[in-house]
Parts: structure tokens; C-alpha cells; sequence
């Protein structure tokens, strides 16, 4: 370290072994000893014998020393001088006395600069105007990674970083010419290149003529580092998509002190806007007062909490907060602050509200869906109870839908069921629901009914409004409606009882052609009869209850065998012997109809076998289906299988469809047609002139065989009057090339007319009832032989 004391110090140099080796005029003064008799004397002997080795080894030590005035108490300061080679070689010895009267803090102030400056816990130096450093502590030589002579020989400016040396020489000259405050954040940069950020604080010291820099450097990495979280910590602030407000806890009001740009973009509000304003200055009047009362009691507990409310931007726009709130300690445990977390949650909110729609509501009306009215209908029903009051419950059927399908188009179909939906929906209460269960089936729970009669009234209001007309397509599309009431507590406790209740009454309002009718207890045993037919049914192929008859069909002018239609019969154990009409509504609703209708094709398919094998060839069989069989896509492939199973060659199967259903879905009528064509059997029309007829769309299906509707035939009265709509039909299908034959022949005088008017073929019981496989035979048998 080098050496800066003033000349009048008490001072000399000594060598490592304690020996003078040179002395100052203070030091001839206070010992009274010239520097001739002194140099080349042993320190110890000059110093009333203080231990030169402690000394050395300490950097300091007391003793007293004989003056004129006695002896007195004296401090000595030992500092090394080192060589070029950085090795101790001589020493700086500093002699001070302790004056009589001087106060310890002038004694303090009398103390070498060189004695305390490796005390500080920064780093010191002195340096001059032109950047030589003239006195250092350890501290810069460790900050620095430099040796003392390379410190002396190095210039002070050098050693700071590139970038903040043009900022230092600026202030550095500012100190040195207007005696400035030298207050500047560096870095020091090592010779390893490791950078140390220090603070320098300096002033301008002016001493023997000169003038230098005395400044002193605190090492601040720790403070940066903070300051970096902190910067770290505040983009992640203002980079989070949630908003962030902190506010200050001061009684009722938290003032906001803070918010991030989240905040500002989810509020519309600016920091400017919300900072110095209470929180609530965001609430939506009204709205969520549970939820605001437990976040103020949380608050006013100092805990965390965590609500979802609703507050308006500052546009007014309505949004949803998912609000997380936690208070913030200071080093004495108090709270001091609250920070909040917003999230917007108004989109989620919507979806969720869309979802539970969509899971409770018919996405084609919009009205109540199976799952929401049991849930109503559950709740009227408990309302009901507690209040003794009525609640009706109205099943709505829509006369004729599948038509409305099957002709118009299923969008038209939709478009019926919208305003069905509308009509119902505006002609109930707001209390009141309306659900839609399936398909064109509608459900209407009307609560705090006062009287059966006053629901009558309203349900036939609701009626009237369903029969108007709905248009569509430049159609008059008609409506038509079967609506079946049941009233808790009278025809039913529970939810389940009153809808079925009501479907009992909706069907037979259906069976005497639509309108309203209600509950009775009668009906409770007709369902119970259709339920017990239905579970019967279940078994009677299992127990071979099923049986085929065939009716034979002739040829009107020469009176042979043409072909034969298979009728289904069931003999029922209990009932006997019952026709279609008793059962195939009930199979046709279940689905039972499809295997019934497959063993029916066995069976037919096996008589025309036996038929070829008997050498009856050409002979086809009707088979009746309905249009839950004919519409699944395997229909066809199961007929040429079977045909192929049993050995028939084509034309040896005849499909009767009623001329009604072919016309309900044309393009269905189509496909089919073909596909039959494809597999060899035929399609013949059966029903003819029932109900409208698509002459151009009969050509389009290429049929070869009507059959006249009953009601036709049984037009046809006694000694020929009527039957004009026979003889119409029969020319039609004769202008058509088609064969036409007239079915359930009765009499002689229905006979006689079509067999007049050119009908092809007819079947009855004027020329025979329906036979067993065996009596079919035989009948073929004498008819060859009568031929």
C-alpha cells in the first residue's frame, strides 16, 4: 500500500528486522534524538520497549513514551511497504500522543487515514485528477482482481465498465471543477471479466495545494438483483392475461393502488381512471348480493376469499368476474394490502349457460326437452301438494305429421314444429311449460289450474290456435291435433303416472279422430288390455300361436287360380282365433312387427315352394308389409335371400304396399320398387284409390298389379248402382297397362259389375274364404281337374 501522511507526522521507516532506517524532524522533536543517533537504532529502544515483533504482526499498538512533560500515552501504527515483487520490505511507522485535555473523539480524529481505511466494508481510494489511484483498501484490490502495483500503475477510469466511463469522466470533471457530489452506478469489471455493480459516492478534497477524489464504493449487486425481480416481477404483471389490482386495506374503503394492463383491458377502465377509487366502484346494482356480502366479511376478517360476480365495464357492458382476493402482510404480520385476481369468465359463462340450453332445451323448438320437463313437472307436482292446488298435464299429438313429411318434405316438417312450438308456447303462462318429448309429440304442464272446467277452456283455446294453417313453400300446410289432459292429485301422484295418464287419454282422443279428450279410469283398462296383448304377443311365436291362411285370387273371365294372398292369423289362448286388425297396430307400435313380419315371408316363401313342388308353377304369393319393415335397409336382401334359400325363381313373391304409403315418401317408393325388381320379386298396389293417387308416379314405379280399395268394391250396390269409382280405377289401370284386381268380392252383383267392366282379377269370399296350406291344394287340385 502506498503511503499518503502529512510531513509533520511523527513517522520513520523501519526494516523487517525493526531496525531505523530513516527519521523525520517530528520524530527528532518528540524524542529528542537526532537522525544521526537514531538510524541504524532497534525501534524497540525508542519505543519504551514495545514488542517490535507484535507490532509487526498487528498493524498497531499502545505504549507511553518520556516527554518533557513526562511520559505519555502514545499510539503506533505499523504500515508495510512492499516491492516490485508485492513482498513487504520496509515499514511506515506512525507515532501518536494522546494529549492531555484532547476529548477521545479529537483522538479518534487523529487516527491515520491509512490505519482505518482496510476497516471499511466497501471499497476506498484516492485518486487524482488524472486518474491515478493514489491510496486503495483490500476491498478494490479483491473487487478488481489486482495486484497493488498493478493498481498503482492502472488508471482508475480503466477499470470500470466501457459503457459507464463517458457518465464518470463527466461527473468526475463536474466534481473536480464546481466541487460537485460524485454520485454514480458502475460496474467494475474484474481482470477474470466478472462485473461487480457498485455505488460510488465521492467529494473533492483539497490538501497541501492538491486537489483529489476521495470516494468510497458499496458493492449493490444484491440491490440489483432485486430491483431485476422486481422488474421481472412487474412485466410478469403486466403480461398476465388475468387483470391484478392491489389495494390498500384502510377500513370500509380499499383505495386501489395498482392495476396491470389486464385490468384495464378487461374493465375498459385506464390505471389513471381506477387508481384512488374503491373496487366497487365496478359493481352491477342489484346483482349478486350473497356474493358481495361474504367477499366484505372476508375482507373485514383479513382472510382470502374467493367469488364469481357481475360487474359492468365502462362501456356498461355486463361481464362475469371469477374474483380471487388474498391479503398481503407486512414484516410485522399486519395486512397492509389486498391483491385481487380477475378473470373473465363472461365467455365461459355464456358456453356453460349455451350447454345447459342445449342439455335441457329441443334444439329444433327451443321449448323444454324430456329431461327439463321432468324436472318441472316433478317440482309443479311438489308445489301442488304443499298448496293443494291442480296441475294439468296435456299430451299433444299431431294428426297426420308422417303425412306432412312424407309429402311435403321433412324442412317442412320442421317448419310445422317450429310454429306448433310458437303457438303453444304463447298461449300458456309464464308458470306454465311447455315441452317437446319426441318426434311430433308435445307436453304441456299447466300449474294453479282452479277447476277442471277452467283447464278445458284453456286447453281447447290451445287447440284452436294449433289447427290454423301453417305456410310453407307456397303451401297451406294443414294441422291437425289429439290432445290428452290428466290433473294431479285425481289421475296420478307422481310425474310418471300423469304422463302416461295422459298419453291413455291423447290416444283415444286420437282413435275418435282428434280433439280433447280427458282421463277416465275406463281407459286405465283399455291400456291395461293393450299392454297385456302386447306382453302376450311376445310369445306367440315361440308358441307357434301364429298361423297363415291364403286367400285365392281368380281370373274374372275364365275363373282359374292366379295367384294366392298369405293373411296372418293368431290363435290367441285365451281369445281364439284373431285377424290382423286385433293385433298388428299394437305389434307395428312395439316393433314386434319386423320378426313377425320375417316369419310371414318364411312362411310364405315355403308355401310357394310347395306349390312349384307340387306342379302348381307361376303361382305367386302376397305378402302385406308394413312400412317399419319395408324401410329398413335390409328388407329387400332378406327377400332374396329367402328366395334364394326356398328355390323360387322370380315372380314368385308379390309385395303389397297400401297406394297411400308408396305416395307419403315418394323417393323411399321409388328405391324400393327398383330393389324389388333387382331381387325378382314384385310390388303390387294395394288400396287403390283410397286416398290420392299419383298416376305419374305409379308409371314411375313400373307396377304391373292394383288392387282396388275396399271401399271401392263395397260401392258397388245391389242390381248395379254405383261404382262409379270401381270403373274408373279399372280404366285407369288399364290406360296405365296395369293389371287390376279387385279384392274382398262379396256378392254376385260385385261380380258381375267388374267382371262388366273389364276388371282383371278378383279375391273374396263370393269365391273363397281364406284356406290352410293343405286346403289351398286341394282347391288347385280340383280346379285342374274340373278344367
Amino acid at each position: 500500500m502506498s503511503t499518503f501522511a502529512p510531513a509533520e507526522d511523527v513517522s520513520f521507516l523501519a526494516d523487517h528486522a525493526g531496525i531505523i532506517i530513516s527519521w523525520n524532524p517530528a520524530c527528532a522533536a518528540l524524542f529528542r534524538c537526532a537522525a544521526g543517533d537514531a538510524i541504524g537504532q532497534p525501534a524497540a529502544s525508542l519505543l519504551a520497549g514495545a514488542n517490535w515483533l507484535a507490532l509487526e504482526s498487528a498493524g498497531r499498538g499502545h505504549t507511553e513514551l518520556p516527554t518533557n512533560a513526562g511520559p505519555r500515552p502514545a499510539s503506533i501504527v505499523v504500515a508495510p511497504q512492499v516491492g516490485l515483487d508485492g513482498a513487504p520490505c520496509i515499514y511506515s511507522v506512525s507515532v501518536t500522543l494522546s494529549e492531555i485535555g484532547i476529548s477521545e473523539g479529537e483522538r479518534l480524529g487523529a487516527t491515520p487515514l491509512s490505519a482505518v481505511v482496510d476497516l471499511l466494508p466497501g471499497t476506498f481510494y484516492i485518486m487524482n485528477r488524472e486518474g491515478r489511484i493514489l491510496l486503495w483498501n483490500h476491498n478494490l484490490e479483491r473487487v478488481c482482481e489486482m495486484m497493488p502495483d498493478e493498481i498503482a500503475a492502472a488508471n482508475g477510469i480503466g477499470m470500470l465498465d466501457p459503457n459507464d466511463r463517458p457518465n464518470a469522466i463527466r461527473q468526475i470533471d463536474a466534481m473536480f471543477d464546481n466541487n460537485t457530489e460524485l454520485a454514480l452506478e458502475i460496474d467494475y469489471v474484474a481482470r477474470s471479466g466478472r462485473e461487480t455493480p457498485m455505488l460510488l459516492r465521492g467529494a473533492r478534497i483539497d490538501c497541501n495545494g492538491g486537489q483529489y477524489l476521495f470516494g468510497m464504493g458499496i458493492d449493490i449487486s444484491r440491490r440489483r438483483e432485486r430491483e431485476r425481480q422486481m422488474v421481472l416481477y412487474r412485466r410478469a404483471l403486466n403480461a398476465a392475461s388475468n387483470g391484478v389490482i392491489i389495494a390498500h386495506d384502510t377500513g370500509p374503503d380499499h383505495l386501489i393502488e395498482y392495476v396491470n394492463p389486464a385490468f384495464e383491458r378487461i374493465t375498459g377502465y385506464s390505471a389513471e381512471e381506477a387508481v384512488g377509487r374503491d373496487p366497487r366502484f365496478m359493481a352491477a346494482p342489484g346483482l349478486d348480493a350473497d356474493e358481495r356480502s361474504r367477499m366484505r366479511q372476508a375482507l373485514r376478517e383479513h382472510r382470502s376469499v374467493h367469488v364469481v360476480l357481475r360487474n359492468l365495464r365502462k362501456n356498461g357492458e355486463l361481464f362475469w368476474s371469477d374474483l380471487h382476493i388474498t391479503p398481503v402482510y407486512d414484516e410485522n404480520g399486519k395486512v397492509t394490502h389486498f391483491i385481487g385476481i380477475i378473470i373473465d369468465v363472461t365467455a365461459s359463462k355464456q358456453r356453460a349457460d349455451h350447454l345447459e340450453h342445449e342439455v335441457n332445451h329441443d334444439s329444433l323448438t327451443g321449448l323444454a326437452n324430456r329431461t327439463l320437463l321432468w324436472d318441472r313437472l316433478e317440482h309443479a307436482l311438489h308445489l301442488a301438494q304443499r298448496h293443494q292446488t291442480l296441475v294439468a298435464t296435456v299430451l299433444i299429438d299431431l294428426d297426420g305429421f308422417k303425412a306432412i313429411n312424407d309429402t311435403f318434405g321433412h324442412d317442412a316438417g320442421d317448419a310445422v314444429l317450429k310454429v306448433v312450438a310458437r303457438r303453444l308456447q304463447s298461449a300458456v303462462r309464464d308458470s306454465d311449460t311447455v315441452a317437446r318429448m319426441s318426434g311430433d309429440e308435445f307436453v304441456m304442464v299447466l300449474v294453479d289450474q282452479p277447476s277442471l272446467r277452467f283447464t278445458l277452456r284453456m286447453v281447447e283455446r290451445v287447440r284452436r290456435a294449433l289447427v290454423m294453417p301453417v305456410a310453407f313453400g307456397g303451401n297451406e300446410i294443414p294441422v291437425g291435433a289429439s290432445l290428452g289432459v290428466a290433473a294431479y292429485p285425481h289421475d296420478g301422484a307422481t310425474p310418471g303416472d300423469l304422463i302416461r295418464a295422459a298419453d291413455m287419454a291423447m290416444y283415444r282422443a286420437k282413435q275418435n279422430g282428434g280433439g280433447v279428450h280427458f282421463y277416465s279410469s275406463e281407459m286405465r283398462v283399455a291400456s291395461e288390455a293393450r299392454a297385456a296383448l302386447a306382453d302376450s304377443m311376445k310369445n306367440a311365436l315361440d308358441q307357434n300361436q301364429l298361423f297363415l291362411l291364403f286367400q285365392p285370387r281368380m281370373e274374372a273371365r275364365s275363373g282359374k287360380v292366379r295367384g294366392f294372398e298369405a293373411l296372418l292369423r293368431w290363435h290367441h289362448p285365451e281369445h281364439g282365433v284373431m285377424l290382423p286388425a286385433a293385433f298388428l297396430a299394437e305389434a307395428e307400435e312395439s316393433g314386434q312387427i319386423v320378426e313377425i313380419g320375417g316369419w310371414v315371408l318364411d312362411q310364405a316363401c315355403a308355401f310357394a315352394r310347395d306349390l312349384r313342388g307340387a306342379g302348381y308353377a307361376g303361382l305367386p304369393v302376397a305378402v302385406n308389409v308394413s312400412r317399419r319393415e319395408y324401410s329398413r335397409p335390409d328388407f329387400t336382401g332378406g327377400i332374396a335371400q329367402r328366395m334364394l334359400d326356398h328355390g323360387l325363381p322370380p315372380g314368385s313373391l308379390e309385395i303389397e304396399i297400401p297406394e297411400a304409403d308408396l305416395i307419403r315418401n315418394p323417393g323411399l317408393g321409388r328405391d324400393l320398387a327398383v330393389q324389388l325388381r333387382e331381387v325378382g320379386a314384385m310390388l303390387s298396389i294395394d288400396q287403390f284409390g283410397r286416398g290420392i293417387s299419383d298416376l305419374a308416379f305409379l308409371q314411375q314405379l313400373s307396377v304391373r298389379q292394383v288392387k282396388l280399395s275396399r271401399v271401392a268394391v263395397h260401392d258397388i250396390a245391389d242390381h248395379g248402382r254405383g261404382g262409379s269409382l270401381a270403373k274408373t280405377l279399372i280404366d285407369i289401370g288399364h290406360n296405365l297397362d296395369i293389371t287390376v284386381v279387385g279384392e274382398a268380392v262379396e256378392t254376385e252383383v260385385q261380380v258381375d259389375f267388374l267382371r262388366s267392366h273389364g276388371c282383371d282379377q278378383m279375391q273374396g269370399q263370393w269365391f273363397s274364404e281364406p284356406l290352410s296350406a293343405a286346403a289351398a291344394r286341394d282347391l288347385l287340385a280340383q280346379r285342374q281337374h274340373m278344367l
